[in-house]
């Protein structure tokens, strides 16, 4: 994940519009109803799968998490002063030596059971499910042929990770989703080429400048400026080769899996490029449904998805107010790439933090793809289990009120739903971590054709209280006709007045964390 940077943009370039009409004509792009251009992606609409599904969950897993120390491994591991860089130096060697091809040779993923994850993830909840395709550290999930070495049949576990995903997803009946990391690579993975600044090897060159080695850490030029980073991770320094390259690999990943939904972190890239990749994405769909595009193409960028063209995806975030068009949050229980430290990451999100943030997600009018690192086994731990487990029982009672439901008037009412969300690094994008836990007081709204579902956040003391739903609201005027408590057999007692609708509480509540009110209107 692109995660800790402040200056990654890689937005979309601009390029003269002769140009991207030949590139438009020039890139092989499979034939259907869209072309390269966002004048054509604008015609593409979110499909209702996706706006019913609600909540996905994600397997960030690949040869980074062979170490089993955090994110951005294969990076950090080559910049001294870094915590990973100490730790590969203890565990494996120095990497003018030992560098990150070796530790791709001990990803062996001797536990991976995809159809008993996915049993797992189906209990608690998802409705689709993502496979990493390819991260920064350029190593292709998949039976590559753009990258025929560096790809888990060729090396490391020796197997066919994205499509063992794939079958145990449609197995299971979800949809299946795969990630696309591949295109920052280029600059990310520039430090490989360097050498520690201090020390007895200082100026002796890591493993990366091996030329045998450039189809994994790559081949630059003379003039590229190593010492920003790889000119500070933006469209500049970036060949035109790359780009084809990186078009021709997620192509092969498209063509070959035929993913329900791609996700891209980062926008559309390198303009024509990153075009070709969306039209080619939703074509390859609409030949297996018939000429309509039933796919997804996420985005970070907002300007991306303006009209038509993709969902916009906000990393770690939460959007404010309910916007018109599904977008969704990619978050984590914990670290991105599995961490057995106690340090960055670690700490797991609790399964009320979880289920608060799913249930204010979907009243925004949102979707939840939450991921569980893998560790180098592919067997999830026994902490993640707790947490699928928690899941697994709040769903049980309360996903009525989740699936295939819509905004109402307002998402939420409460402390937190009166106050604005807090910006993130790049607006909403980053803002989990500012956002409070969520008590009896907050309530927030979803709805299924004339039933209101109202979540109070926390068990109520004695009574709830909708205070959108007084006789005098001026949200809506609302008749009550009948109220249930998911989960509770027995009938409620309640009364709506200029308060409020007021619910009395049984004396045991129906599950853990928010509880839903299931309120039939006029």
């Amino acid at each position: 994940m692109i995660t800790r940077r402040n200056a990654l943009t890689l937005l979309a370039g601009t390029v003269p519009a002769l140009k991207l009409a030949r590139a438009a004509d020039e890139l092989p792009i499979t034939a259907g109803p869209f072309k390269g251009t966002r004048e054509s992606l604008k015609a593409w609409a979110v499909p209702a799968w996706y706006r019913d599904a609600k909540f996905g969950m994600w397997a960030h897993w690949g040869p980074q998490s062979a170490a089993e120390y955090g994110d951005w491994y294969a990076r950090n591991m080559y910049i001294q002063g870094q915590r990973q860089y100490d730790y590969h130096v203890k565990t494996y060697g120095h990497p003018s030596k030992v560098g990150f091809k070796d530790v791709i040779a001990t990803w062996k993923a001797a536990q991976f059971d995809p159809d008993h994850n996915m049993q797992l993830y189906k209990k608690a909840g998802a409705k689709y499910f993502c496979s990493m395709g390819v991260h920064h550290d350029g190593f292709d999930l998949w039976k590559s042929t753009f990258q025929p070495r560096w790809n888990a049949t060729a090396s490391g576990p020796k197997i066919d990770v994205v499509g063992m995903w794939k079958k145990a997803a449609y197995k299971h009946g979800l949809k299946f989703a795969v990630s696309d990391h591949l295109a920052p690579s280029y600059q990310w993975f520039s430090v490989s080429h360097g050498s520690d600044k201090t020390g007895p090897l200082a100026g002796v060159s890591y493993d990366g400048i091996d030329p045998a080695y450039s189809d994994l850490y790559h081949e630059y030029p003379k003039d590229f400026n190593f010492a920003s980073g790889g000119n500070g991770f933006t469209n500049r320094g970036i060949p035109d080769s790359w780009k084809l390259h990186y078009y021709k690999r997620i192509k092969d990943l498209v063509d070959n899996y035929q993913p329900d939904l791609l996700y891209t972190d980062g926008g559309i890239y390198y303009e024509e490029y990153g075009l070709a990749v969306v039209a080619n994405h939703y074509n390859v769909n609409a030949k297996l449904h018939g000429g309509h595009c039933e796919a997804i193409y996420t985005s970070k960028t907002p300007a991306d998805c303006q009209t038509g063209t993709c969902v916009l995806d906000l990393e770690r975030g939460v959007a404010s107010g309910i916007p018109a068009e599904p977008w969704q949050t990619d978050t984590c229980v914990g670290s991105w790439h599995y961490d057995k430290t106690v340090f960055e990451g670690h700490k797991y999100k609790t399964p009320k933090r979880v289920v608060d943030m799913l249930v204010d997600i979907v009243s925004r009018n949102g979707n939840l793809m939450l991921n569980f690192p893998l560790p180098n086994s592919g067997a999830l731990d026994a902490d993640e289990l707790k947490i699928l487990d928690e899941l697994a029982k709040w769903m049980a009672v309360n996903s009525e009120g989740i699936y295939a439901t819509r905004p109402w008037k307002i998402y939420g009412d409460g402390p937190v739903a009166s106050a604005p969300v807090a910006a993130g690094g790049r607006g909403s994008a980053f803002n989990e971590s500012n956002r409070k836990d969520f008590t009896a007081d907050e309530i927030r709204f979803t709805t299924k054709g004339s039933v209101i579902y109202a979540f109070a956040m926390g068990w109520p003391e004695k009574q709830a209280v909708i205070k959108p739903l007084a006789t005098t609201s001026s949200v809506a005027q609302v008749k009550v006709r009948n109220v249930e408590l998911l989960g509770f057999k027995g009938k409620v007692k309640w009364t709506q007045d200029e308060k409020g609708l007021t619910v009395q509480m049984p004396a045991q509540k129906p599950c853990d964390h928010a509880i839903a009110l299931k309120i039939a209107t006029a």
